[in-house]
């Protein structure tokens, strides 16, 4: 079995953990023997490009050509700053060059399975795969990853009919979670060959630490201490905006909370100043490897994820391997992810004053560490990826 992976999420050059969820799945491919090659879909920026990103300080969409031991084979496309300012109405076009020149640098005919992550808006990965598939007569899949149904299909109502048309044309759609399936099935999509298959997680990263010794390790440990922290890009969908008002009304109902953020956006000076004027004690890690955030999450308490919008976040289950709760929103898949009704918060009228009322409970109270880590067991990357090999079988057989 040969198989052609067609991503728009991938670790980028200044953000290595960009696309972790498409990586992780095929270093676990590989365990399984499972041949493929790796294309993440994008085009490389011009000079101007080049240089309005380094002017407005804006992050790199090239990609690695290795990360953890997978090669990312790039296809030389290039964008120029024209095009780029034109590329809402032309993003049709944009695949269909990206398509040719997959054509020309390397064998599409040797493929069995064509499998894309992501339908960004300016250049779907899925979109390219459907236009091979109908050429070369090759089976995919298009597998959704949140934004591209919760916020490119959903707003972009001029080209929702191509995303439509892509998904009823798949072999399999996969979804992470089953709240995205049903935005997309909201937004004119039959769901007729629709499957769930939600993201994992590494167990060999991701397991319990005794709570003092890594926070002595990491240099925050105070005696008496509660530790409140919060993983993902500081960036609105996250609501890492409410982040400080959050911490705030949980310090002002709990004595001694320290909090600890883990990541990095164009948010952070802003949090930051706010955190500063609220007189409350946080730490910022930035942006740190996959094994870092383990300890960092091995450190909490309490791992909140008040988010505005996601398709399956991949901390959640992380943080649970770990032994630490985890306080949600109701929104998108967070529900699913996190498992236990008692530790979501409705969105609604004084979410954030809820939230953190959720929070401080829960500090009090405790939480069943064991119970969260043995309902991680189903959620390893292992599995997970078993689930789409025995698809991929199944549509190799039935074809």
């Amino acid at each position: 079995m040969r198989i052609l992976i067609l991503t728009n999420f991938y670790p980028k050059i200044g953000n290595i953990t960009s696309g972790i969820f498409v990586v992780k799945r095929l270093v676990e491919y590989k365990k399984f023997d499972v041949s493929f090659d790796t294309i993440p879909v994008y085009m490389k920026d011009d000079f101007f490009l080049k240089l309005l990103r380094k002017i407005l300080k804006l992050q790199s969409t090239e990609s690695l050509e290795k990360f953890e031991n997978i090669k990312f084979r790039k296809i030389d496309v290039k964008i120029n700053l024209l095009k780029k300012i034109l590329e809402k109405t032309g993003f049709l076009n944009f695949s269909k060059e990206f398509s040719k020149q997959l054509e020309k640098q390397i064998n599409l005919k040797s493929y069995d399975i064509i499998h894309a992550h992501g339908m960004s808006l300016n250049l779907p990965a899925g979109y390219i795969a459907k236009l091979i598939s109908e050429k070369y007569d090759i089976p995919f899949f298009v597998t959704l990853h949140g934004g591209d149904v919760n916020y490119n299909m959903a707003k972009n109502k001029k080209n929702r009919t191509i995303y439509i048309e892509t998904f009823e044309n798949t072999s399999k759609v996969i979804f992470v979670s089953n709240a995205l399936l049903e935005k997309a099935k909201s937004l004119g999509y039959s769901g007729k060959n629709a499957i769930v298959i939600p993201n994992g997680y590494d167990p060999e990263i991701f397991k319990p630490m005794d709570k003092k010794q890594v926070r002595k390790e990491l240099g925050i440990y105070k005696k008496e201490y509660k530790y409140v922290g919060f993983v993902g890009n500081l960036i609105p969908v996250k609501r890492a905006d409410k982040l400080p008002e959050i911490f705030e009304n949980i310090s002002k109902n709990y004595d001694k909370v320290m909090f600890l953020i883990v990541g990095d956006g164009y948010l952070k000076e802003k949090i930051e100043k706010e955190m500063k004027e609220k007189s409350l004690e946080y730490i910022f890690t930035g942006r740190v490897s996959q094994g870092s955030v383990a300890k960092w999450m091995n450190a909490m308490d309490i791992m909140v994820l008040p988010s505005r919008n996601e398709g399956w976040p991949c901390v959640v289950k992380e943080a649970q391997a770990c032994g630490t709760c985890v306080v949600g929103s109701s929104n998108g898949g967070i529900p699913e992810a996190i498992g236990y009704k008692e530790y979501i918060v409705e969105e609604g009228e004084n979410f954030e004053e809820r939230f953190a009322n959720k929070v401080v409970e829960i500090l009090k109270n405790g939480s069943d560490s064991k119970n969260l880590i043995e309902n991680t067991r189903e959620f390893t990357w292992n599995r997970i990826v078993e689930n789409e090999i025995e698809i991929y079988i199944k549509i190799m057989e039935d074809n």
